[in-house]
Order: C-alpha cells, then structure tokens, then sequence
C-alpha cells in the first residue's frame, strides 16, 4: 500500500493535528508501509521519516501567524505524485493544499480520503464571522463528499458532520504516550518555583487563543478568589491573547509553549486540570492530563464531554457557565482526597486509548476502502 498525504500541520507544529499525523507516521515506518507526505512544515532529521516530508511553497495564515496557508498552484506536485503512484490519497484539511489532492485522486481514478481535525466553522463566531457560518458548512460538504471516506475523532464530531451533510463519516479516534504523561513526573521543586508549595495547582495546556473560550477560564477564576481559595493557575502554551490573560490575571504563571520532559513535569505537578474550550473535536490535552493523574474539569459539548465521566475522572460544566466551572474548581480546591481519587481513577481508565490499535484500524480501513474503490471502478 502506497498512501500519500496532504497535510497543513507537521511537525515543528505542536498542534493536535501534527502529534496525530506523527504518531500516524510511526506506525507506518513500523509497519514498512509507503508513504509520503506534501506540507509547508518539515520536521528536522531527528525524525526518522523527516525524509517522507516533501515541503511546499507556503505563506503565513493572516489572522495566525503560527500557521502557514500552502501554495501548491505554484508547485508540480502531480509529477511528483506520478513517480510515487500512490494507491490511495488522504488529505487532512480543506484549504489549497487538499484540493489538489483531491483533484489528482480524480484525475488519476484513485480512491481519496480525508480527516476532519478542527471545527474551523465554529471559530467564525470568535472573529467576528459568525454569518458567514452556514457558508462554511456548504464549503466543507463539498469538500468532503468527493471523498470516499471522512475520519473524526469523536463520535459527537461524526454526528455533527452527518448532520451537516457531510456522508461516509467514521471513527478515528486518539491515543495517548503513556511513557511521556505519567504521575512519576511529579516535581515538588517545580511546584515550589511558583510558590505552590502547599496549595493546589491548576493547569490549562493549550493554545491561548479565543477559541479556548479563556474569557470563561478568566471569569471562574475571578469568582474563585473572591471566594478566598488559596491556589496557583499555571497556563502552558502561548497565543495572542497572553497579554490579556496576565493583565485579568496577575497571580498566575504563564511557561510559554513547553515540550518534552518539562511539559509532563507541569501536567504531573499539578492538581486539577481546567479546559473550558467548547470547539474541541478530540481533546488530545485532556487524555495528557489522565496520563498524569490529574481530574479534569471541562464542559460538556464537543469530544471533551466523551472523556470526561462526571464524578469519575473529573466533572463537565455546561457550556460557558463559569458559576458552574468556579464551583468544581472550588469542590477539588478544599478535598484533596477527593481530587487524588479521581486522579487515580483517571489514569487507570486512560490506558485504553492505544496509538497502536488506533492507527491499525485506520491502515484496514483504507485497505478495505481501495478494494472497493477498485472493484467498482
């Protein structure tokens, strides 16, 4: 099986979109399976398959520059498709990039498939965009409808794009490193440097971006200290709303964007998880957060709400109701026991989520997918 990608996020992107491509890229190395793929990101050559990565022509996303728009129209990407024959195209994003592999699957009569990462649709809101909302919809069903096949991530993301019109979508669920997210992390030094030596510490990992719904996370934590609890908020990650984050919140600590080994001391460091994002399709942050053995507070739309198990593992909030996100924050802040246990339960319960049967289901699916396309065609 030759498979050839097109991908907007690689690796040095540090998005949920490129960990999933590269853990996709191991399991094919792993299992000798040919591949390429075509993105304006190329990992450096401490990645064994950096040598896949064919990098294209691109230029900065205007309203983020952290992402890059591909320019393929001034590439001669079908010639190089040519000499790869691949037997099947999979494209990861509805941008330029993605049309053309669409466009050579059809030229070329092979099946194409294709996955859906992100609710961009429901970012419009954020900027200012939110009548044009209905059009994005009809540009995303006719993309994806000249695929064989949509993968999502959550099952209420598969909902979602059915209702929308969009056909043929399945499961593609995540997985979670559990050598790299482990309570083993846990650093008291790491703790005492902020001056968390003997209160909890709550953590938000992500981009700190609107779509987050951080305006929520700002309001909870307000009401929180006016109810004199004693704790530390930690933010990891970096995005264009840091300067207001730290002029609303003076006490917390911000890292900037982590990685590697100090990334899981701070999830493993920490006490309570707290991600108010409603535009989640997955929520990779969350299983890290279980793998660290912390309880998670979220709110219940999205992949988030499939995670989280109410009194389980950590609680759901409805949808922008900062009261509510305030009082399970509260309820975690003044038990620690209560919050351990949760903890424990919620690294024991993520075990399930296995990069490896992830990604085998995903190679049967496309092998089960060519033998169709090519017996109809």
């Amino acid at each position: 099986m030759r498979i050839a990608y097109f991908a907007e996020s690689l690796p040095p992107q540090t998005d949920g979109v490129s960990h999933t491509l590269s853990k996709l890229a191991e399991y094919l190395e792993n299992a000798h399976t040919d591949y390429i793929f075509f993105s304006p990101f190329k990992p450096d050559e401490t990645l064994a398959w950096s040598s896949r990565v064919r990098k294209v022509l691109s230029i900065p996303f205007p309203l983020y520059r952290y992402y890059r728009f591909s320019l393929p129209m001034f590439e001669n990407l079908y010639s190089e498709l040519d000499n790869f024959r691949p037997d099947l195209i999979h494209v990861t994003n509805p941008t330029a990039l993605g049309i053309v592999g669409l466009d050579y699957a059809r030229s070329k009569m092979i099946p194409a498939v294709s996955s859906y990462h992100t609710h961009f649709v429901h970012y419009f809101s954020y900027y200012g965009f939110k009548p044009i909302e209905n059009l994005g919809w009809t540009y995303l069903k006719w993309f994806h409808n000249r695929c064989e096949m949509t993968y999502a991530p959550s099952r209420s993301t598969v909902t979602e794009l059915v209702s929308n019109g969009i056909k043929n979508v399945t499961l593609w669920q995540r997985g979670i490193d559990l050598d790299n997210f482990s309570p083993t992390f846990r650093d008291p030094d790491l703790r005492r440097s902020v001056g968390a030596d003997n209160i909890p510490v709550l953590l938000f990992v992500g981009r700190l971006v609107k779509e987050k719904d951080l305006d929520d996370l700002i309001n909870a934590l307000t009401i929180l200290k006016k109810s004199l609890q004693k704790f530390k908020m930690v933010f990891v990650g970096e995005g264009p709303m840091q300067a207001e984050l730290q002029q609303k919140l003076p006490d917390a600590h911000f890292t900037g964007f982590l990685k590697g080994e100090m990334l899981s001391r701070w999830y493993a460091s920490s006490d309570v998880f707290v991600f108010p994002s409603t535009t989640e399709t997955f929520g990779n942050v969350v299983l890290e957060a279980f793998a660290s053995g912390l309880p998670v507070i979220g709110v219940n739309r999205g992949g988030v709400a499939e995670l989280i198990f109410q009194g389980k593992n950590g609680f759901l909030s409805p949808p922008h109701d900062s009261q509510n996100i305030a009082y399970f924050l509260k309820l975690l802040i003044k038990n620690e026991s209560y919050r351990k246990k949760l903890g424990q339960r919620a690294s024991k319960m993520v075990r399930a989520y296995n990069w490896t049967s992830v990604n085998e289901q995903l190679i049967n699916s496309y092998s089960q997918i060519i033998t169709k396309y090519y017996s109809r065609n």
